[in-house]
């Protein structure tokens, strides 16, 4: 009878089986992202420190009258009308839907002509007249067209519905409302996600023919 030593406790562990760790798909992802956003900051010590008294960014000097009231701003080339009405002149009625051109939720009049503020730098346009909703409105009486978006029920959430008047007072001045067919081919690229539209384009319709 051959007598054996008994194993080694590091022979012991050995031999045991592994355990089974699961590792969710999310935390791959979280770790990943992680590391990713480590690399790609930047070393502050190779970044040169601005001169003294001057920012970082450069701005520009802009003249804007936005619903008759003149105002003179300082503002990043890069701002938006948009961010600009929304932001810094506190003009929150301007919605912002899809930040693409896509919605037209953020139509205002520039000099009397309908753009999408989103996709409008602010810095290209000094000295412009820019008409919100919020201006349309005059000795607290509602613009006819916003009357009719009342009695005709051209809104559901109200989300798009700024856009859609002032886009709507644009398609009147352009003559572009003379039956719901023309009325709806000029306000395609207003989007109203509750599908009000019946109710838009009568509205639209009716301030038309009181104009």
């Amino acid at each position: 009878m051959i007598d054996r030593e008994p194993p080694s406790r590091n022979a012991e562990a050995a031999s045991r089986p592994f355990p089974t760790v699961i590792v969710s798909r999310r935390a791959v992802l979280q770790l990943a992202g992680g590391a990713a956003s480590l690399a790609t900051i930047p070393d502050a010590s190779a970044q040169p420190a601005p001169a003294s008294g001057q920012t970082s960014e450069a701005l520009e000097r802009v003249r804007l009258i936005v619903n008759g009231d003149a105002r003179e701003l300082e503002l990043d080339p890069r701002q938006s009308l948009l961010d600009v009405l929304r932001e810094t002149l506190d003009l929150t009625g301007t919605k912002k839907g899809c930040n693409q051109g896509a919605c037209g939720a953020c139509t205002i009049l520039l000099n009397g002509r309908r753009v999408v503020s989103c996709l409008t730098l602010a810095a290209m346009h000094d000295g412009a007249e820019i008409t919100t909703i919020e201006g349309l409105s005059a000795g607290g009486e509602l613009h006819p067209l916003q009357a009719a978006f009342i009695e005709h029920e051209g809104l559901q959430c109200g989300y798009c519905t700024p856009g859609q008047i002032i886009s709507g007072v644009g398609c009147i001045a352009e003559g572009h409302a003379g039956s719901p067919e023309e009325i709806q081919f000029w306000m395609s690229g207003n989007i109203c996600r509750c599908g009000a539209y019946p109710g838009i384009v009568a509205a639209i319709a009716d301030a038309a023919e009181r104009s």
